[in-house]
């Protein structure tokens, strides 16, 4: 009875040290990681990486792990214009089926999902701030992006005729999506600027433009996209992602 009971305690105590040892080796494991995908994506910041699942040394004996979240504040994506970028913000990533080679230099995450916002002020970069002639003598722009609830975007549009000085600012509910790769903002209905007759394809060419956002951490690709309040929310995809190497 009494040698059952040693033996129980040396279980318990083995056991107890196990979880240490492999609670420290994943933490390790972790800032080995972040420091990485810091040098290998060029961050201003170590982004977080946390490395799901129990045993971590198990999964890590059979060269894969199941689950790995990485977080990165703030990256800026390529907008496909020479020297232009796009800040993305609190990109969130889960990464599935994560293989390493055998001395840890490189991962391939299987699949990838995840979510990050751009603000409206990064976005209103990319419309048309500047006044474009729309009508002889009368010009427009885009002066603000906000949110408009369910899903759209309001943007406001500043029309001019300098000749009067006259401005005037509407606003349009404009719909969002990703189409070929790239967020595109799509007004519901066109703004009336005064009594001029302005065509059609003039006016959205103020108020409809795309963005895209490439090159993101990993390969990682844009989804879908949704207006928010403080932003477009962006969910993001990819598979065969690289976290390193």
């Amino acid at each position: 009875m009494r040698g059952l009971r040693i033996l129980l305690i040396v279980v318990v105590i083995l056991g107890a040290l196990f979880v240490v040892v492999d609670r420290v080796a994943v933490r390790f494991a972790e800032g080995e990681a972040a420091d990485r995908l810091k040098t290998s994506e060029n961050l201003a910041s170590t982004p977080d990486v946390d490395i799901k699942g129990f045993p971590f040394l198990t999964q890590v004996a059979g060269g894969s792990l199941d689950d790995v979240e990485v977080g990165i504040k703030e990256y800026d994506a390529a907008t496909g214009k020479a020297g232009q970028t796009i800040r993305v913000e609190d990109l969130k990533a889960d990464m599935k089926g994560v293989e390493f080679s055998g001395d840890y230099s490189s991962a391939t995450a299987a699949t990838a999902t995840g979510t990050a916002t751009v603000s409206y002020a990064e976005l209103l970069k990319t419309a048309k701030s500047e006044p474009t002639e729309v009508a002889p003598g009368v010009t427009a722009r885009v002066v603000g992006l906000s949110d408009g609830g369910n899903g759209k975007i309001k943007v406001a549009v500043e029309g001019a005729v300098s000749s009067l000085g006259i401005e005037r600012t509407v606003s349009v509910l404009s719909s969002v999506s990703v189409v070929d790769g790239r967020v595109e903002v799509h007004a519901d209905s066109l703004p009336q600027l005064g009594a001029a007759v302005i065509a059609e394809d003039r006016i959205r060419a103020i108020t409809d433009f795309r963005q895209a956002i490439d090159q993101l951490p990993g390969g990682i690709e844009l989804d879908k996209v949704e207006a928010a309040k403080d932003g477009v929310e962006i969910s993001v995809k990819g598979s065969d992602v690289r976290l390193a190497g």
